[in-house]
């Protein structure tokens, strides 16, 4: 059976949950609307307690089983992205400039289905608690709640959280133990010279020569200073100066990211490139300003609670890949897993546009596989007497 039936049965109002939030596109920690869609429904679910403003607008809601046991965390974010949507569809967001561009109204929508049917049969033990949380894409909206406290308020042991995948097939589960996505730090850089006429360079301190070298350099982090075996990205992503044709300007802003998993390699591709900035600076006779941000953690799944994920998902779909390889981009469900142990999985949706991609859609038939494994997670992890 691919999906549990009492979730089937009201999969198409699954649907009209999902794309409601689609219309509606909150950013960061100000998803206020979307939070009060959740509570609302939650309320008329008979969840038994719903606390509001964590984070500023996240939502956790409980719902008791039968009997005493631990609590266990299941999580979806509900926030969108700054950028203007281009599907075209009926239901696309009306804000401009914001978008469900990653699948985040889909993950909202599919613990709300659990929601439902775990608030309707309580076939468990101990408790569930239902995170919605705000600001995945910006801030960490997840470190904020964990900030405040939310594992011990709640008496949280273990964590699980999914994220919809459009490459891979629909119903198809994917995660692996240990590292599933890395750490992310981001740079700026700002070479400061002297401008003046581009007829005149002698007058000038050119700062034009250093942001390119600066940029070619750091390229060496990887090729050079990292073992060839590790898996380490910079990418400088922003190059910014001048204003015209004969002029040298005074300064060139400079912006990146940089991508890992080791917490050695990590320090290391600071250091260098702090080191090399300094250096190219001196080499050209100007100035350089390093600000580097240390941001999400590595996301790393707990080899146990994994395992028993990967299980649960078999008899859900029967699709499961659990040795996944290794991803680069990043996600603040890893502070929720450095507080507590648990796993991340992604859901695939069938082949479509990339998430951040103006033409992403989440695809509504991934919803009942998503709410199911959260239902039957629960049911397994805690069973009944």
């Amino acid at each position: 059976m691919p999906v549990v039936n009492r979730i089937a049965e009201f999969a198409e109002e699954m649907t009209g949950w999902r794309r409601h939030l689609h219309q509606h596109p909150e950013l960061a920690l100000d998803c206020h609307q979307t939070a009060a869609f959740v509570v609302e429904h939650l309320r008329a679910f008979g969840v038994d307690e719903v606390h509001e403003g964590l984070a500023r607008s996240g939502v956790v809601g409980i719902v008791h089983g039968q009997g005493p046991g631990p609590v266990t965390g299941l999580r979806a974010d509900m926030d969108a992205l700054p950028m203007d949507e281009a599907t075209g569809l009926p239901y696309a967001s009306t804000v401009p400039g914001r978008m469900h561009a990653c699948g985040h109204d889909g993950h909202t929508t599919m613990l709300l289905g659990a929601a439902k049917y775990l608030a309707e049969t309580r076939n468990f033990s101990g408790s569930v608690a239902l995170i919605f949380q705000p600001a995945e894409e910006a801030i960490g909206g997840g470190r904020i709640m964990v900030d405040e406290g939310m594992m011990d308020r709640f008496g949280i042991s273990e964590v699980y959280a999914l994220h919809t995948d459009p490459f891979g097939p629909l119903g198809e589960f994917r995660t692996r133990p240990g590292p599933i996505m890395a750490a992310v730090d981001d740079f700026e850089i700002r070479v400061t010279g002297q401008g003046g006429h581009a007829a005149y360079p002698q007058a000038c301190r050119d700062p034009m020569p250093c942001a390119l070298a600066i940029g070619q350099a750091l390229q060496t982090i990887v090729s050079r200073d990292a073992d060839p075996l590790a898996s380490l990205v910079v990418s400088l992503t922003q190059v910014h100066g001048g204003s015209a044709m004969n002029i040298i300007p005074g300064e060139v802003y400079m912006a990146g990211t940089v991508r890992s998993f080791d917490a050695d390699l990590r320090d290391h591709a600071e250091a260098r490139l702090r080191a090399i900035v300094e250096g190219q600076a001196v080499s050209y006779g100007v100035a350089a300003q390093v600000d580097y941000h240390r941001s999400y953690p590595p996301t790393v799944n707990h080899a146990d609670q994994t395992a028993f994920a990967a299980d649960v998902a078999r008899g859900v779909s029967g699709q499961v890949v659990d040795d996944l390889a290794p991803e680069m981009g990043a996600e603040d469900f890893s502070y929720m897993l450095e507080a507590r142990p648990g796993a991340f999985l992604f859901l695939g949706q069938g082949i479509g546009a990339s998430v951040h991609h103006p033409e992403f859609d989440f695809n509504d038939a991934a919803a009942p596989f998503g709410a199911s494994f959260f239902a039957r997670l629960i049911e397994t992890r805690q069973p009944r007497g």
